[in-house]
């Protein structure tokens, strides 16, 4: 399955010519991308509230001056965007064990120098079609709670019952309301969140 069309690549690395190639690789494969030459010029993007909307991933090497790509991870990780940010560093043979401890800390993976461009284009595009479903997901989970934003405290109340399995009686009871007034409750809470049953209600439920 090809990556997403709307996808883009980030490459941070202090070698204009690791950039340029980088960059001409994925214009061969169709894939847009945007380059910068230190880990403090992508950190300013994400200083000023960058997140993703579209599938992306970041192309990122082990040691630059100044700040390293190390530590440009961690405050990925601390913006929690490692999930929809895929990371892949690029790492010479000196930092394998090292790009291997940041994989298990949430890296997407890495990439040795110098690299074979399929095995990495290959990744890449792993990488993109994880971002995607990874913002496909939080759009789905922002939607419900708005869904969920719209329901009255009481509507709120009969939801929960009816998402334990209850049957109306029981709920008019533990609510001290008319059954008939439950049925109004339930009816509006189904069509407030798009399902059609109680177990479709509860599933949904289990994603928030």
């Amino acid at each position: 399955m090809p990556p997403p069309a709307d996808a883009s690549v980030f490459i941070v690395d202090d070698d204009a010519g690791v950039r340029d190639a980088l960059a001409w690789l994925l214009r061969s494969r169709r894939l847009l991308s945007s380059s910068f030459d230190s880990a403090e010029a992508f950190d300013a993007l994400l200083q000023q509230g960058f997140r993703p909307q579209q599938p992306a991933c970041l192309l990122l090497d082990v040691r630059m001056p100044g700040m390293s790509g190390l530590a440009l991870f961690e405050r990925i990780v601390e913006r929690d965007l490692a999930q929809v940010l895929p990371v892949i560093f690029l790492t010479g043979h000196a930092d394998v064990p090292t790009a291997v401890d940041m994989v298990k800390r949430g890296a997407f993976d890495f990439c040795e120098k110098p690299f074979s461009d399929n095995a990495l284009v290959d990744r890449i595009e792993e990488a993109l079609r994880r971002s995607a479903e990874v913002i496909a997901s939080q759009k789905e989970i922002g939607a419900l709670r708005d869904r969920l934003g719209e329901l009255t405290e009481r509507e709120r109340d009969v939801m929960r019952l009816v998402a334990k399995g209850l049957p109306n009686k029981l709920i008019a009871d533990q609510l001290a309301i008319s059954v008939r007034t439950v049925e109004v409750h339930r009816a509006r809470v189904f069509d407030k969140m798009e399902v059609k049953s109680a177990v479709e209600l509860a599933n949904l439920l289990r994603d928030v």
